[in-house]
């Protein structure tokens, strides 16, 4: 059973992020991998197998229903509301998103933090304006399989970046890590050196039933490989600021969807890990 704690609101404040441990009952476990399993047969028939994501959920063929149940958890609720605020809530199966194991060959995103690094035309200093707000840019991974796909560069998320982080990634944009012309094992092996590679990194390890909410103005990236069956639901923690704040820049988030924002992209992933 979960019990809440308070390192909870501490780790969120201090490290980003805070991993609420088996707060999802075995039984909505149950039903969502059913449903994931159908969504995950679906985008690959339309859009291949190295497609590592179905979003929104409201937009495939599956039981809507248990998917706004996990929404709906009050355990979950309740935990969030007390580490942030009451106002701080899922935005619901309309953005909803499950991220999904590839195929047919591992790779990794690139290292960034969400928006500033990953939507092309907005100004720093709007993002420096609101990185540290923590009414804005909160997300929620929650496993339905053991999932070690997440790095994370804990307490970034509250700093600007440091000298060493600076001299990793002198250069904007951020490269892709070429993975042209290796096997699937040096692709991995590659990919496991290019997370290490960043100052600080963590790896996140969450298992089935676990939620894990962060701030995505924190450095981090996603490394996937073919050989782990993934069904992780990611999710919005939306507030009337972030709503606000995301919507005084309709060309922005128009051009973000138009690249693939909700989209697997393995060329140019323009999404969370």
């Amino acid at each position: 059973m979960f019990q809440f704690s308070e390192r909870y609101i501490e780790e969120y404040r201090t490290q980003g992020y805070t991993i609420l441990e088996n707060i999802v009952p075995p039984s909505l476990i149950n039903d969502l991998r059913r449903e994931c399993d159908k969504g995950r047969e679906q985008v690959r028939v339309r859009n291949g197998g190295q497609t590592q994501r179905f979003q929104p959920v409201s937009a495939f063929d599956v039981d809507q229903k248990v998917f706004q149940d996990w929404c709906d958890l009050p355990a979950v609720h309740d935990a969030v509301g007390r580490i942030v605020t009451a106002g701080h809530k899922s935005y619901g199966t309309e953005r909803l998103c499950v991220l999904l194991e590839p195929a047919d060959e591992p790779w990794c995103t690139y290292w960034h933090r969400d928006w500033r690094d990953n939507v092309p035309g907005l100004k720093m200093e709007e993002w420096i304006n609101v990185f540290r707000d923590e009414d804005i840019f909160n997300q929620a991974n929650c496993a339905l399989y053991e999932d070690s796909c997440t790095w994370v560069v804990p307490g970034s998320h509250s700093r600007h970046d440091s000298q060493a982080e600076i001299a990793r990634f002198p250069d904007r944009p951020i490269l892709d890590l070429d993975l042209q012309g290796l096997t699937g094992a040096e692709r991995e092996r590659a990919c496991l050196e290019y997370c290490r590679s960043m100052p600080g990194a963590q790896r996140l390890f969450l298992e089935a039933g676990d939620y894990c909410l962060y701030r995505n103005s924190l450095w981090h990236l996603g490394n996937y490989a073919t050989s782990k069956k993934r069904a992780t639901l990611h999710d919005n923690i939306m507030t009337p600021a972030f709503q606000k704040w995301w919507d005084t820049m309709p060309a922005l988030t128009a051009q973000r969807r138009a690249e693939g924002f909700g989209m697997e992209n393995p060329n140019r992933i323009n999404v969370a890990a």
